[in-house]
């Protein structure tokens, strides 16, 4: 038996990170899927989720963002994107979402889990395709048997640069 495997403690750390990446992995599905009332609940009542505008951005508060949303601005987004009016979605956009590198990290407040994972988001709509990349750290609240999110922040490779018209979250 390996040494990572012989202890207990390891074992059940190697299993608390396959949770977190199952986690992970259905939160990306339900944006593809555009399951998007299903992705907003998997947010705590005091959720937020960010996408910073510039790299190493220290807080979304006093620079732009390209989203910060809370739960109610999540609904808004949602409302758009279900209009069928709205034309950023005529036709609707596909995405397909790519997780890995998904890593726990100290510093989660009381039981929170703090994650940090790198991802691809293969966006097509209309015969254009536009690819995203970048890294997305949570912080996981444990709640029955899984989690909620208390707080995801999204830092895209090349967030300061120019970018048309986006709507679904990464």
């Amino acid at each position: 038996m390996s040494g990572v495997l012989s202890s207990a403690g390891s074992v059940e750390a190697l299993l608390r990170l396959r949770r977190v990446e199952e986690f992970l992995f259905h939160e990306a599905r339900l944006i593809d899927e555009r399951r998007f009332e299903d992705w907003r609940d998997l947010y705590t009542e005091d959720g937020i989720y960010w996408v910073p505008s510039e790299p190493d951005q220290d807080n979304p508060v006093d620079r732009l963002s390209i989203f910060y949303e809370n739960r109610a601005l999540m609904d808004v987004r949602i409302r758009q994107l279900r209009h069928n009016a709205f034309w950023a979605q005529i036709p609707p956009v596909r995405t397909r979402h790519v997780i890995g590198n998904v890593v726990l990290e100290e510093g989660g407040e009381g039981a929170e889990l703090c994650t940090r994972s790198s991802f691809v988001m293969l966006e097509h709509r209309d015969d254009h395709r536009r690819v995203f990349g970048g890294e997305a750290r949570h912080r996981l609240r444990p709640e029955g048997e899984g989690f909620r999110i208390a707080w995801k922040r999204v830092d895209l490779v090349d967030c300061e640069g120019t970018h048309n018209f986006m709507s679904v979250p990464f």
